[in-house]
């Protein structure tokens, strides 16, 4: 038996590393060189790569293309019809793959249905990107952004829920599932006493 499912109807290219546990769904094509860690869950019609590095335990839902130069470490949520961009200015005539802008997703990010992600931007640890937001700027950790342009509207807590705390200045919240303390210094916001995700 297989360490790793992949539906009958996808496609796995040469020199491609699949982790432990992953389940790759209806219609899928990995690309050449790509790597998918364990235990993470890549929903229908998903394209990965080439060149594409995921970390463990991610879930891609549906029809999600994570294009080479794209980085998604731990834990990433990708909702339905995320979409990512690897080149800034495109042209049909003129090949630019020489002009890849990498885009980094920190661990625990969520990434809302339809939401778009213009090349060369670093999403921050545990930031939620609302659905249908279109990031052009680098995020936060556990910055909550919406809209577009995406701008920041407040801070989430590990669990995904939002505290209430300005953008700015000085100020403490308690994430009110886990009980997580969370202190704003200077528009940069830290957890006081780390709960586990278990």
């Amino acid at each position: 038996m297989s360490e790793y499912f992949i539906h009958k109807s996808s496609y796995v290219d040469e020199n491609v590393s699949i982790g432990t546990g992953t389940k790759v769904w209806h219609f899928c094509h990995i690309l050449k060189n790509s790597i998918i860690g364990e235990n993470c869950v890549i929903g229908k019609s998903v394209e990965i790569g080439p060149d594409v590095s995921i970390g463990r335990g991610c879930k891609i839902q549906n029809n999600v293309n994570v294009f080479k130069g794209v980085t998604l470490e731990e834990y990433v949520f990708c909702g339905p019809g995320v979409v990512f961009t690897n080149i800034f200015n495109p042209r049909a005539a003129i090949r630019k793959m020489d002009q890849i802008r990498p885009t980094l997703v920190k661990q625990h990010v969520t990434l809302g249905a339809n939401c778009t992600i213009i090349c060369g931007v670093t999403i921050g640890e545990y930031a939620f990107v609302g659905a249908g937001a279109v990031v052009t700027k680098d995020v936060p950790n556990y910055a909550l952004i919406v809209g577009n342009p995406g701008r920041q509207v407040g801070w989430v807590s590990r669990h995904g829920e939002r505290l209430d705390l300005p953008l700015q200045g000085n100020a403490q919240a308690t994430c009110p599932i886990t009980g997580e303390v969370y202190r704003l210094e200077n528009e940069r916001l830290i957890s006081v006493n780390p709960q586990s995700h278990d």
